[in-house]
């Protein structure tokens, strides 16, 4: 098992900002507050904005009107233009007078695309009044609406004159949280997103919490030698708290056979670590180079070679390979009748005189 200290984070956090500007007018929510998607949070002074929709909608109303008489028009002019053709095919009236009612007849078709176009124009100006309006109503809205969530943070109160953009409130959810932790270079590969981890905080001693690894940053840090995880904490009662100390508990690469050898048996230089084994029959120490994996304060597994024989975990400083050592006929003895063992606490000595 690795053990990691982390700090917990909201499971998801956003601030709930205005859109327009106006007066805070009424703040229905207060820190700590449960709220719903959807759910009415604030309302701004929306006197302004009505009177904006009264004109626009008048306005509308104008350019409606405007155009209703372009059309009018239009069939007059076209009635006329077509009685001038008749006129001009009797030869009653002149080819000037043709052309004149010709004129009067295209440029009030244009009349009516500019009274056409006004009255879109309007429209769109009374929905972005409408849309304004809107915005004065300000309501819990994210993506995720299965879960509630909670008021943590309020910043501002009513009667505020707020300007576009200004948060309110801070929206958080908590039933589940991230705990954020860094990881090692060193035990960095034994780690892999879905990985169970028990989560306990000093603030509830008497109680764990089930975690899930759910994120491992591709890169380690050039600076600090980490890795930045995050771990989805379980929290349905609410219990945990964003900003809450935690450790995270979770079982490194498992392996039911492992050779493991105390930390201090390692033999440690640039770009290599290896250790010194206990030749019996010779009464000398091998050194041999290994390949490590899981690692804890105290213990290191070796991967490779197989080791067999016992391992120097003292004094290896004095030592080189084939060196004699003093081996104790009583280690010696059980070496012969047992065979290989993990490790012994024997120190290595110096060449017998």
């Amino acid at each position: 098992m690795q053990t990691f200290t982390g700090t917990l984070q909201p499971g998801a956090q956003f601030d709930l900002s205005t859109q327009i500007a106006g007066r805070l007018d009424d703040l229905k929510v207060d820190l700590g507050d449960t709220v719903r998607q959807g759910q009415v949070l604030a309302l701004l002074d929306d006197d302004k904005y009505r009177f904006e929709v009264e004109q626009a909608k008048a306005e509308l109303e104008v350019a409606r009107a405007n155009l209703a008489e372009a059309e009018s028009s239009l069939a007059i002019r076209r009635r006329e233009y077509e009685r001038a053709e008749q006129l001009r095919k009797q030869r009653v009236a002149s080819e000037a007078e043709l052309d004149s009612a010709r004129a009067e007849y295209q440029a009030q078709q244009a009349r009516v695309r500019v009274a056409s176009a006004q009255v879109a124009q309007k429209q769109a100006a009374l929905m972005g009044a409408e849309l304004m309006l809107s915005y004065t109503v300000i309501r819990a809205d994210w993506q995720d609406n299965d879960h509630t969530r909670v008021v943590g943070e309020r910043y501002t109160d009513e009667g505020t004159y707020l300007s576009a953009n200004t948060p309110i409130v801070s929206i958080v959810r908590i039933d589940t949280l991230i705990a954020v932790a860094y990881v090692s270079e060193r035990d960095y590969p034994h780690l892999s997103v879905g990985r169970h981890v028990e989560v306990t905080a000093d603030a509830i001693p008497e109680r764990a919490f089930s975690g899930r690894l759910v994120r491992l940053a591709p890169v380690v840090s050039e600076a600090s030698r980490q890795a930045r995880m995050e771990i989805a904490v379980d929290n349905p009662d609410m219990i945990l708290k964003p900003g809450m100390f935690v450790r995270l508990e979770t079982e490194m690469d498992r392996s039911d056979d492992a050779c493991i050898v105390p930390r201090t048996a390692l033999v440690e230089r640039p770009g290599r670590r290896a250790l010194y084994t206990v030749d019996l029959e010779t009464g000398t120490a091998r050194y041999v180079l290994v390949e490590t994996g899981v690692e804890t304060r105290d213990l290191v597994e070796i991967r490779r070679p197989p080791l067999d024989g016992f391992v120097v975990t003292l004094g290896q400083h004095l030592l080189s390979d084939g060196a004699p050592i003093l081996v104790p006929a009583g280690l010696e003895a059980d070496g012969k009748k047992q065979g290989s063992a993990p490790y012994s606490d024997m120190p290595g000595g110096g060449p017998s005189q």
